[in-house]
């Protein structure tokens, strides 16, 4: 955890550094030297006019609500299945894109995240899947890489691959390779005008908590100066509304979840909790001072699913250890955003 945070401080002091622009040399250019830019090749941007900004750096705080977690066996025995109380799940996210590559004709990034889920259960349990659980957290940490290549004035492509090692993990000596999880999207996509571009793709992706690939689309459109929407579905879609530049409310929804590793006494040894949460939301983001940004959240977290499977990217009941339907708690996050200009 702490050399986490002390990365992120670390990505945090080079990008303010690199904002830092010499301009003698642009105040000392002759520019009666140059002619007109007829014949310049253009190329389509990433954004349209008045997109929510991209987050460079993102830390925050996200609480969830109390809720039961039903059908828990006790193994080795398994004895009746059991229903445990959540007091309330809570954690850290942090997450650095920094771009290595940004011009007109390609923009790269390479970035990091975390993301731990800690649990608190109403009274003492002897069940071990709970007090690993409640004592360890569900932990996700990882890199991930963007590219956005334009062509020309309309068309475009963006590539992005990520790999996460996810896990309930009791110290370093518990990470191993049936922790990682892999995902990756590819999307082709058409810029018609400067409030309105397209695209459809695919994807490799765990958000549902199970592996699956499903075909997705792009669409960010600006209605007007007030209204517009931001949608990458099926993974999440919001409709905006902009009071100003830098006063912004969008609501929709984001599915989010992985599958985590978990050492156990049961037969294999181990499990893997496949975790997946769908969140009608609503989010304002509002500028602070420079690229300082404020996000808050708040909604519902829908159970989308949670299997735990005898098995790495188990997808058969035959392989299903158990099933908890959880119930649906109401969510808040805050946190504190250093966006791009």
């Amino acid at each position: 955890m702490r050399y986490t945070i002390a990365a992120i401080f670390l990505l945090f002091a080079t990008v303010l550094r690199a904002q830092v622009t010499d301009t003698s040399a642009v105040d000392e250019m002759d520019y009666s030297k140059f002619g007109d830019a007829e014949g310049v090749k253009r190329y389509v941007t990433q954004k349209v006019l008045n997109q929510t900004p991209n987050k460079i750096i993102s830390i925050g705080y996200e609480y969830q609500g109390g809720f039961n977690m039903p059908e828990v066996p006790f193994y080795p025995t398994f004895l009746m299945p059991q229903t445990f109380k959540v007091n309330r799940l809570s954690g850290l996210r942090a997450q650095v894109n920094i771009p290595v590559v940004s011009n007109t004709k390609l923009i790269w990034q390479l970035g990091a995240n975390y993301w731990r889920s800690g649990l608190n259960f109403e009274g003492a349990t002897a069940n071990p899947f709970i007090s690993k659980l409640e004592s360890n957290g569900m932990h996700t940490a990882g890199i991930n890489t963007t590219i956005f290549k334009p062509f020309n004035e309309k068309n475009f492509l963006i590539l992005q691959a990520s790999a996460d090692v996810n896990g309930v993990f009791e110290g370093f000596d518990d990470v191993n390779s049936k922790a990682v999880t892999i995902s990756a999207t590819a999307i082709y996509g058409w810029k018609k005008s400067e409030k309105n571009m397209i695209g459809v793709g695919v994807a490799r992706t765990y958000r549902a908590g199970q592996l699956i690939y499903v075909p997705i689309v792009l669409w960010n459109k600006t209605f007007n100066d007030q209204w517009g929407m931001e949608l990458l579905l099926p993974a999440r879609g919001h409709l905006r509304r902009n009071f100003s530049t830098s006063n912004i409310l969008q609501i929709g929804y984001e599915l989010e979840g992985n599958q985590y590793w978990m050492r156990t006494p049961s037969p294999n040894g181990q499990v893997f909790i496949q975790r997946g949460e769908l969140k009608p939301r609503v989010m304002w983001d509002k500028k602070l001072k420079g690229f300082f940004w404020l996000n808050v959240q708040a909604g519902f977290r829908y159970n989308w699913r949670f299997d735990v499977m005898n098995e790495y990217d188990a997808r058969k009941d035959s392989q299903l250890f158990f099933r908890s339907a959880l119930t649906n708690p109401f969510y808040f996050s805050v946190g504190l955003n250093f966006v791009s200009p």
